[in-house]
């Protein structure tokens, strides 16, 4: 018993250790800034501004590439659609209903705002990523299709005269995107709904369920996952959705005052928030949680599009932060803003937003429970198929060596459920973050390759289009 107690001890004192590092912040006005934030975020920024506003004008032709046919030839296992349903599975999640209410109860009204310009920005992340996972890709001889920022982290350096460098960053990405693929928040935060809406507290049978349907899911490979998140994403994004519009639409009278609160609260926040840097840091810090721009996390499934232009991969990938922020998110905020869940005392995480839903309907909380628990049954689904990536990548497309992969990862999302596992939370989210460092720097010395791409492209597509007017 001491000898647990001790390891127990031992690895949390690790955890607090290392997120301490990884979301090292320095204070500006009281308000401490994590250093990682101003890493994704100015990445952001530096990419929007370069590729003159990927994000707004390829807006719309993003749509069109979305529900375009793959080409003749094109290599790859699923369909653009699929790839970013399959991303989207991985980023629409708990954030976009806990961590949305824990932005506004820190950061006040204002920090949706600063989550919806974090989403807009993303977008043009994404692009970047996207197009280099799949310009980067490896097709196999049966092709299977290996792809990521392991690969492209690689190239970058290589192309710079530091292939070792490449070398060891490609593996330091690999490692922690294996330990970030523990799905262990998503299953705790289904059983804490659960069992809160119904009562069922039995944690060991509810992983092992969980981790069964996982495992029925996750044997049949990235194909497999694609399928059902093509199906799950649409539906859970509906159910969630339509309840949170019943809400809205009980309050339909109070919406246009709740969006001048949002953006008078954004530029003119009170000082209990920690003032405009505190209302800013909580909205981009939820979005970089909610969408993940720049972690690197869902290059890995659109490396898996069936394309023949890397850019043309890009421009569906850039819907992602549109769809789980902009949209998502920012309808989750109105519904907590409206009800004034986030003013209650004693409530945090999805409670607040669980008790936004009951503010209407005493039922709604089940609603809710369902859509949490497809977020993140969807979400650990695509996070198996990134771990097992970077797994891959590390240790080779050995069929056994796949199979203990996936064998290790049910027995940790069985063990998901049970309350002593959150010591590791903070160890999985630094895991996550610490992925942002060597995918940030690739992007970077890649960003003038993705733009000459992106001309090379667009000009061909004007081309084509003068061609069909001609004819």
């Amino acid at each position: 018993m001491s000898a647990e107690f001790s390891f127990q001890a031992s690895f949390e004192a690790f955890t607090n250790q290392l997120a301490s590092v990884v979301f090292y912040a320095f204070s500006f006005n009281g308000v401490d800034i994590p250093l990682v934030m101003i890493w994704l975020i100015s990445g952001a920024i530096i990419f929007t501004c370069y590729l003159g506003f990927i994000n707004i004008r390829g807006f719309g032709y993003a749509i069109r590439r979305l529900f375009a046919k793959p080409e003749p030839g094109s290599s790859g296992e699923i369909s653009p659609y699929k790839a970013l349903t399959t991303a989207l599975s991985g980023t629409v999640g708990t954030g976009n209903i806990a961590g949305v209410a824990v932005a506004i109860s820190l950061g006040g009204p204002g920090a949706t705002f600063w989550m919806i310009m974090a989403g807009l920005l993303g977008m043009s992340t994404k692009f970047v990523e996207c197009t280099l996972a799949v310009k980067y890709r490896q097709v196999n001889a049966d092709g299977t299709v290996s792809g990521g920022p392991m690969y492209y982290i690689k190239a970058a350096l290589d192309k710079y005269q530091l292939p070792k460098l490449g070398t060891a960053l490609a593996l330091f990405f690999s490692v922690a995107v294996i330990f970030g693929s523990a799905g262990f928040v998503h299953v705790n935060q289904g059983f804490v709904q659960v069992q809160s809406v119904t009562g069922f507290d039995n944690a060991w049978l509810f992983g092992v369920i969980y981790a069964a349907l996982i495992g029925a899911v996750i044997i049949g490979g990235i194909k497999s996952i694609a399928n059902v998140t093509s199906k799950l994403v649409p539906l859970m994004c509906a159910i969630y959705l339509l309840a949170a519009l019943v809400v809205i639409g009980s309050h339909l009278t109070a919406v246009p005052a709740a969006l001048w609160l949002i953006i008078q609260s954004a530029f003119a926040p009170d000082a209990a928030y920690g003032g405009f840097i505190g209302v800013l840091i909580q909205g981009f810090r939820r979005a970089a949680y909610s969408n993940e721009a720049g972690i690197g996390s869902s290059p890995i499934a659109h490396a898996a599009a069936k394309t023949k232009d890397p850019v043309s991969q890009g421009f569906v990938g850039l819907l992602e932060p549109f769809i789980d922020t902009v949209v998502i998110c920012t309808i989750t905020a109105l519904v907590i803003i409206l009800t004034g869940a986030y003013q209650m005392q004693g409530l945090d995480g999805v409670q607040i937003t669980s008790s936004a839903f009951a503010s209407v309907f005493d039922w709604f909380p089940l609603v809710l429970m369902v859509a949490l628990l497809l977020f993140g049954f969807s979400t650990v689904l695509s996070w198996s198929y990134y771990g097992l990536t970077g797994w891959r990548y590390i240790v080779g497309p050995h069929p056994k060596l796949t199979t203990l992969y996936k064998i290790l990862f049910c027995g940790m999302v069985s063990m998901g459920a049970v309350p002593s596992i959150m010591a590791v939370f903070d160890f999985i989210d630094s895991m996550i973050f610490l992925m942002a460092i060597p995918n940030i720097l690739a992007l970077y010395l890649l960003l003038p390759e993705v733009k000459a791409d992106l001309q090379r492209y667009w000009q061909q597509k004007v081309l084509a289009l003068r061609s069909r007017a001609a004819d």
